[in-house]
């Protein structure tokens, strides 16, 4: 089906607006009125730079507080409604959207509603123009979408239908099937947003945390589905009024947007992409940084090994167990040292996982390779980490291992490392949704449930997404606040046998652990049971603990290498969370290490 999206919905001028829409693969927009008011351009040149390019403009938006209100007042609803309609005339759009009253001076009565709305439609007739009304969550009378259609119904006029928008049916609990019951001729547009679940004002809620098809908590697919059955053929429209989404650059929003949709429409059974292919393990994970004598003193230290060089690139190949740490200290250099850049993801089929992030508007990045070098795609995720596609590496097929040529030298003890069991990435302060549903999308991992974990100085939000046995593990978080350079630490967290003989190893080796307060300690004798000495050990490496229905979580941490750390972990049973309520431990003690020491 054809997709539009609302001016509201991104940052920047109109102009700016209809162009990422445009780039990002719309057929067209809904221009909202607000954004044609402030434009230098006029209607007959917006129009034709929507033509440009090859955008229609589907919607007019919104006209408010017309029906159901005295007869002096309606009069000059009509004035300001003639004057709307010519300048749709001079836009080239065909349908304006009404909005149920919200005025102080509107009555209770439906029968007085649809005849001046029957009349409201008289007047747009002359002009070409179709009447599309729409229930306000918060409307003053008509609130449901069926309320709105026994209106529109009652007006029985050709040029008057009704316009469904998946926020304002979903937010009030109302049952989508009944959408069936409407003639699809008479649904003259379909706007949807997704939004988290909260517990606040509907009016607040929808003006400020409205967010993309498969980023919040309704199932939009669900009421899509009934407006299909119901015979709706328009576009796809999205209407999102979100905070973030306003500050952050239109480009990049118009593109989550319209993935949001193209997974929406696979979803609903209306389009075909290739299907996810669900990567199977960590391959790697890559470090940059323009200093490896840090980043090399750690991994010793953790109780890797240096096997490999990259035949043509200064790239190491750090590996103990199953776990293996690429550090790259070529001319990628970031200004804030050490950095986690780039993930491989082992995957049954690279060649289609490629194929499916390419359906999903995450082009494939070009690469510097030689004949020689193993053929790897790899693509952007939104925080600009790389995730290659990897077949799994095995003596009879190498793939990427086969471009490093080994480093002889004497393997060190090891800590007991196995794999890495997951990776922590902190994205930009506008991205932290988008990027949940990239993941989602474009790799086919499951995405759990959002957390908010409390920092010294602001709430932090996290989200992992993983396969269902957890053999790909990553949790996506986004800090209080935006910084002047984005540089929230990330980590690498390494899966062991042992995490209390890692820790002493680690130790041994020379590596510094992060200290946790005692109190923290003082509260786990509290909660939990311990055997005689336990707790005094966890204390000494800082190791911290939890524990829920499935199993036990002990994780300790090394100290940050620029905006990198290391996290021990060791899961019995079937715990499958993060240690979550540690998290606050954890964050104030990384804040008090890098105000003492700044490290």
């Amino acid at each position: 089906m054809r997709t539009s999206i609302a001016t509201v919905s991104l940052s920047g001028s109109l102009t700016e607006k209809l162009t990422a829409a445009a780039r990002a693969g719309f057929d067209g927009v809904e221009i909202f009125e607000n954004d044609l008011l402030a434009s230098p351009l006029t209607p007959e040149e917006i129009r034709a730079r929507c033509a440009d390019l090859g955008l229609t403009i589907d919607l007019y938006q919104p006209m408010r507080d017309i029906e159901a209100v005295p007869e002096a007042e309606f009069a000059r609803n009509l004035r300001r409604a003639r004057h709307k309609f010519e300048l749709m005339r001079r836009l080239g759009t065909d349908t304006v959207l009404v909005c149920s009253s919200v005025s102080p001076l509107a009555e209770d009565d439906d029968a007085l509603a649809a005849g001046q709305l029957s009349q409201l439609a008289d007047l747009a007739q002359e002009f070409g123009v179709r009447v599309a009304y729409e229930a306000l969550a918060w409307g003053r009378h008509v609130s449901t979408y069926d309320h709105a259609w026994r209106i529109v119904e009652t007006a029985g006029h050709p040029a008057l239908g009704t316009c469904l928008d998946s926020f304002h049916i979903l937010s009030r609990g109302s049952d989508p099937k009944g959408i069936e019951d409407i003639p699809g001729e008479k649904i003259f547009f379909l706007q949807l947003a997704d939004a988290p679940l909260l517990a606040m004002d509907v009016l607040q809620w929808s003006r400020h945390y409205r967010c993309f098809p498969g980023q919040g908590g309704f199932d939009v697919a669900g009421l899509v589905r009934h407006v299909l059955s119901a015979g709706y053929d328009g576009p796809l429209s999205l209407e999102v009024f979100n905070d973030v989404f306003r500050q952050a650059d239109a480009g990049p929003t118009a593109i989550d947007a319209h993935r949001s949709l193209l997974v929406l429409q696979e979803t609903v059974g209306l389009a075909r992409l290739p299907a996810p292919v669900v990567p199977t393990g960590v391959a790697f994970a890559e470090l940059v940084t323009p200093d490896a004598e840090p980043v090399s003193a750690l991994l010793g230290a953790l109780g890797f090994a240096r096997t490999a060089r990259h035949r043509g690139k200064p790239v190491d190949l750090w590996q103990q167990g199953e776990a293996r740490i690429l550090v790259n200290t070529g001319p990628a250099v970031r200004r804030d040292g050490t950095a986690l850049a780039a993930i491989g993801l082992e995957s049954p089929d690279p060649e289609g996982a490629a194929r499916r992030a390419e359906a999903l508007l995450a082009p494939v990045l070009p690469r510097r390779r030689t004949p020689e070098d193993a053929q790897l795609d790899a693509v952007a995720a939104p925080d600009g980490t790389e995730l290659f596609f990897c077949a799994r590496t095995n003596p009879q097929h190498p793939g990427w291992r086969a471009d490093f040529t080994d480093a002889p030298g004497q393997l060190p003890a090891g800590t007991g490392v196995l794999r890495i069991d997951h990776l922590a990435l902190t994205q930009p302060w506008h991205q932290f949704d988008e990027a949940a549903l990239f993941h989602r999308s474009v790799l086919g991992l499951h995405a759990q449930e959002s957390v908010d974990v409390a920092d010294p100085y602001g709430l932090l939000r996290s989200r992992a997404v993983t396969t269902s046995d957890g053999s790909v593990r990553i949790a996506l978080g986004v800090g209080p606040a935006p910084t002047e350079d984005g540089a929230h630490a990330q980590h690498i967290a390494l899966a062991v046998e042992d995490v209390v003989a890692a820790a002493r190893r680690f130790r041994e080796a020379g590596g510094r652990l992060l200290r946790i307060p005692a109190n923290h300690y003082d509260d786990l004798a509290a909660r939990f049971d311990f055997a005689e000495g336990e707790l005094e050990t966890y204390q000494e490496f800082g190791i911290l603990y939890d524990r829920d229905a499935g199993g036990e979580f002990r994780h300790c941490y090394t100290r940050t290498v620029g905006r990198v750390f290391f996290e021990l972990v060791q899961r019995d049973g079937d715990y499958r969370g993060y240690g979550a309520p540690n998290a606050p431990v954890r964050l104030a003690a990384q804040h008090t290490a890098k105000r003492l020491t700044g490290g």
